[in-house]
């Protein structure tokens, strides 16, 4: 009997009769186990030719899915993830990426800054964001009646793909300046204020093609846009309000309580519960909650160092295998699919890279500081692969689709390092570059498994 085949019965005929609970808990524990170790090695290999770990967590996904697992060993993957554990993966990637982009929301620095500098990162922002959406959204207008679903319209189509290459990894992005020090140096500080303007005109932007999506009418669509611009100004001028004496008391002690455990727990929850039942799905809800917590970098840091080692080791890689589920790279094969992942992959890169850096270049910037900019402003890393997600999840994209968008998250984010470091070497960083003085962004403290 083939290997694969044993893995169905390992399971106790007892468990599956007497207690269904059981036995579904027995087929999910393994696939979880496979899951992590896989993303563990795939993250180690990536480190060790100088790459994100996140690169090699991505590359783990698809891995486990239908391109590598499913095509060597079908059996096998039939047995470590049949259909009654997918739902317990979404669940669990759904519960991660909530979590996760709640932290993100709250690890976005909205200190005072030098003036001019607000001006200039929205000049950045802007470029980095109408550049790749104009390009994008072009290539949607064209690509829209191969690649798209016979649902969708050719606006909505254009413009999904043009904002899902609009994204930047903020978090990678601030991991490079945090680990080299320059957070506090002029082009580190517009760097981070830049990408965050990003991704929230693009989760803004993923919130209104999702109302128009689902909502089956322009008075619906009206009216769940409405309820999301609602529910983002309680949670900024009510809720965020109430928790700033949890912020205080955080401040004042250095670390977090049971009880403040549980407020910043639930809070997320909630929200991307109310933001699902709005038609925005949870991850927007998870991010404004972020932005809803207390300021004080000192509360920052603790919660990120509570909170980000769960999410990142655990919830995550769960987020990239349920990725790697839907991916099916086998179906990017003949020559029109060849060459709309080529222009897709021109101009995600041309869009952000040599926009970003002429507008770094255009604010005063030495050509090097520039070069550098566009390539960490390049990098999509896990923000593009929960836009596209949704994307699916919701039906406003194919599979094809999906797996071009996927490779292009892959193959962006690791040229982000290596385009770095080839324009901006440590001998030519900002002489004013200073020792990381305010506590760790997203995935600072967490070791390579926040380099997303």
């Amino acid at each position: 009997m083939p290997v694969p085949a044993l893995l169905p019965d390992l399971l106790p005929a007892q468990a599956s009769a007497a207690d269904p609970n059981l036995e579904l808990a027995l087929r999910v524990l393994p696939a979880l186990a496979v899951i992590l170790l896989t993303a563990a090695l795939c993250g180690r290999l990536a480190t060790l030719v100088m790459q994100p770990r996140v690169v090699g967590e991505m590359v783990a996904g698809v891995l486990l899915g239908p391109t590598l697992l499913g095509a060597v060993f079908p059996d096998a993957q039939a047995a470590l993830f049949p259909a009654q554990v997918r739902p317990v993966l979404y669940v669990l990637s759904t519960l991660g990426l909530t979590l996760y982009m709640f932290l993100v929301g709250a690890g976005m620095d909205h200190d005072a800054r030098a003036p001019g500098e607000l001006r200039k990162a929205s000049v950045l922002a802007a470029s980095g964001i109408i550049s790749p959406l104009v390009l994008g959204g072009a290539a949607g207008l064209v690509l829209w009646e191969r690649l798209s679903r016979p649902d969708v319209g050719r606006l909505e189509f254009a413009l999904f793909l043009g904002g899902a290459l609009s994204l930047t990894a903020f978090p990678m992005l601030a991991r490079i300046l945090y680990e080299r020090g320059l957070q506090n140096t002029r082009v580190g500080r517009i760097a981070l204020l830049s990408a965050s303007i990003d991704d929230a005109v693009a989760w803004c932007l993923l919130a209104a093609l999702s109302a128009v999506h689902l909502g089956g009418g322009t008075g619906d669509t009206l009216r769940t846009i409405a309820l999301a611009g609602v529910f983002a100004a309680v949670m900024l001028g009510v809720v965020a309000p109430l928790l700033r004496p949890l912020g205080r008391r955080v401040a004042r002690t250095g670390h977090l309580g049971a009880g403040a455990v549980y407020v910043v727990v639930l809070v997320p929850i909630v929200a991307g519960w109310i933001t699902d039942a709005i038609g925005v799905y949870s991850v927007f809800g998870g991010f404004v909650a972020g932005l809803a917590m207390p300021r004080q970098p000192a509360f920052r840091a603790a919660l990120h160092g509570r909170m980000m080692d769960l999410v990142s080791t655990l919830l995550l890689p769960v987020f990239f295998a349920f990725s790697g589920l839907n991916t099916h790279l086998g179906g990017i094969t003949g020559g029109f699919a060849l060459l709309a992942f080529a222009l897709i992959l021109l101009l995600a890169f041309s869009g952000k890279y040599f926009g970003c850096s002429l507008a770094t270049r255009a604010l005063g910037f030495g050509w090097r500081e520039s070069w550098a900019m566009g390539a960490m402003m390049n990098a999509r890393g896990l923000m593009i692969l929960i836009f596209i997600n949704i994307g699916l999840a919701q039906g406003m994209i194919t599979q094809e689709l999906f797996a071009m968008l996927v490779l292009v998250a892959v193959l962006t984010t690791a040229a982000a390092l290596p385009l770095y470091k080839l324009a901006l070497p440590e001998r030519h960083e900002p002489a004013d570059a200073e020792g990381a003085q305010k506590p760790a962004p997203v995935g600072a403290a967490t070791g390579e498994t926040g380099f997303i």
